[in-house]
């Protein structure tokens, strides 16, 4: 039975690289002999122009009943709430359906050029896990304004969640010590915090190795955040498993990100215990869209991501496998040299670098 994929490209660049991720899902379909049905919503600042609300009803709705989510890039520079603020269907939907998860997985492409001059950069594999519904994003919309003297945002970390990002972040772990290409150590999670300072972030460590203990098998490690700033440009090759705390992930992914050629090469998933959304780290960048010049490549290895969640979900090692190989064939593409996107200074447009994924993938050049 053909799963359904919500489609919700959004703004920008989104529906020019979702349509690529489609484009390769699609060959996906025909060679492993899966099958998806993709419905198309409205979101983000194009919703909003056009129904006042940046996630519509209609749209919230496919969501949750979509098997999984494939959601673009969000926001324009002129659309905004009437306070100023920015329209953000992709928190709306973190928040809504319970995606606790942040994934977002580090790892160093054959052929991308790298910020680090170390040999041993091609090394880096690493993913880090931002929670994604607490943290200082608790305060999202809530913050306290005390006339003109003070603002107040407040953290929040509970127990129930932070049971289920460490159970996700170990079990993730584990996952990742099978996998073919693991450059990096393997079976290590490391908790990113601040907790000789604040008393939340030594709860949530408190609660973190609680966990761990039922994880025998993994290497449960804490690390001061600041400090981990600074490792992940001394040493980024030295680490598995991230957790974070929400703000926290937010930067330490952007530098992540930077460390491998950028966000056009940095693909995510926001995962919770029922749902999962699937998208690029960057943004809708509107100075470039419709140029045909935007890297896929964030897109497509965010839907490999989904194929590999569905495969947990579902049971069917059919997808595992295609995640596989899509990010092979993001490997070898970029690997033989002759193809180099425009953002990491070549001359490859978007649907030449999803061209040259799909010929890896064995499909016909017209695919």
């Amino acid at each position: 039975m053909a799963k359904t994929i919500a489609v919700l490209a959004g703004d920008g660049i989104g529906p020019e690289i979702v349509a690529q991720a489609v484009r390769v899902l699609r060959v996906i379909e025909e060679k492993f002999g899966v099958a998806f049905t993709y419905e198309e919503a409205l979101v983000g600042g194009i919703a909003y122009d056009q129904t006042g609300h940046p996630l519509p009803a209609e749209t919230l709705s496919l969501c949750k009943r979509a098997d999984a989510i494939l959601f673009g890039a969000m926001g324009l520079p002129n659309i905004r709430h009437p306070d100023g603020t920015e329209p953000a269907p992709q928190l709306d939907l973190r928040f809504r359906m319970k995606l606790y998860a942040g994934l977002r997985p580090i790892r160093a492409i054959p052929g991308v050029p790298l910020a680090l001059a170390s040999p041993r950069a091609k090394e880096i594999d690493f993913a880090l896990v931002r929670e994604s519904t607490e943290g200082l994003f608790a305060s999202r919309g809530k913050g306290v304004l005390e006339g003109d003297r003070a603002a107040r945002d407040t953290m929040v970390i509970t127990r129930d969640v932070t049971e289920r990002l460490s159970r996700f972040s170990f079990d993730l772990a584990k996952r990742r010590t099978t996998r073919h290409r693991s450059k990096g150590p393997k079976g290590t999670v490391t908790l990113v915090d601040k907790s000789n300072a604040f008393l939340s972030f030594a709860f949530m460590r408190k609660i973190f190795f609680e966990i761990a203990a039922h994880y025998p098998d993994v290497d449960a490690r804490q690390h001061s955040v600041d400090a981990m700033a600074l490792d992940l440009v001394r040493r980024p090759w030295d680490f598995d498993v991230l957790v974070t705390e929400n703000m926290f992930g937010d930067i330490l992914s952007d530098l992540g990100a930077g460390l491998v050629g950028g966000m056009g090469f940095a693909p995510s998933g926001d995962i919770g215990d029922e749902h999962g959304v699937f998208q690029p780290c960057h943004g809708s960048a509107p100075d470039i869209a419709g140029k045909g010049i935007a890297n896929p490549v964030a897109m497509i290895l965010s839907a490999a991501l989904m194929l590999d969640w569905l495969a947990q979900r579902t049971g069917n090692p059919r997808c595992a496998e295609a995640a596989e190989e899509i990010e092979d064939a993001v490997d070898a593409a970029f690997a033989s040299g002759s193809v180099r996107s425009y953002d990491i200074g070549g001359q490859d447009g978007t649907q030449a670098v999803a061209k040259a994924v799909i010929e890896r993938l064995g499909a016909p050049t017209g695919a």
